[in-house]
């Protein structure tokens, strides 16, 4: 997975677009808007990609402290060149922070990714002070069998196509609708998080299902 990170990170902020039928940086606005953040907090990105959320948290509160985090250095190379200060490597699973030391963690696209959902919700849960704020942002599967049929269908083919004109390689961004074969509905995620002891969970999807913030308090 880091392999291909490395390979997409040119093209990463163009293919979400493709993905989010152009309402990425709409959907991200709303997530930090529902992160109610303070004026000095203390926030990461985790799966930063390029940098999005950092910015944008940077342009609603310019006093607080932004980290972005990454398990690819191409992605952290491309967000330090964005204005991320002093990007961070780090894994999901085990990431270098304190335990209650953040006050809101943002996860763009990032959970279909991680190996063990269950285990890397609980080191979120870890990091965060009490009354301190997750909020992600991710594709899901549709509860609707045919929509969740179609949609996928959809991300193959969109895929294959944006693949072979970017790459010649029409498997790459396929991983997509790959990762999310075997990944949760948006209320199976919320109550994952409930389950994690996050409280306050509110949910909101997009594209009938297929895609969705979520915001949880610790």
């Amino acid at each position: 997975m880091r392999r291909l990170f490395g390979v997409v990170a040119p093209r990463y902020d163009f293919i979400t677009r493709v993905f989010s039928y152009g309402m990425d940086r709409s959907w991200k606005r709303r997530a930090v808007e529902m992160a109610g953040l303070a004026e000095r907090a203390t926030v990461l990105d985790l799966a930063c990609g390029t940098g999005d959320f950092s910015k944008l948290v940077h342009a609603r509160r310019p006093q607080a402290i932004t980290i972005a985090c990454d398990l690819t250095e191409e992605m952290l190379r491309l967000a330090r060149q964005g204005g991320a200060r002093d990007p961070v490597c780090g894994d999901a699973a085990c990431l270098p922070f304190q335990d209650n030391s953040l006050d809101a963690v943002f996860v763009g696209y990032g959970l279909r990714n991680f190996p063990e959902l269950a285990a890397s919700i609980g080191e979120l849960h870890r990091v965060l002070r009490p009354g301190g704020r997750l909020i992600t942002l991710d594709f899901f599967l549709p509860e609707n069998h045919f929509w969740r049929r179609l949609f996928l269908i959809y991300l193959y083919e969109q895929g294959a196509i944006w693949g072979w004109l970017l790459h010649r390689e029409p498997r790459i961004y396929t991983y997509i609708p790959d990762s999310l074969q075997s990944f949760v509905t948006v209320p199976e995620f919320s109550r994952a998080l409930a389950s994690a002891k996050f409280h306050h969970v509110t949910a909101l999807p997009f594209v009938l299902g297929g895609i969705a913030i979520h915001c949880a308090t610790k």
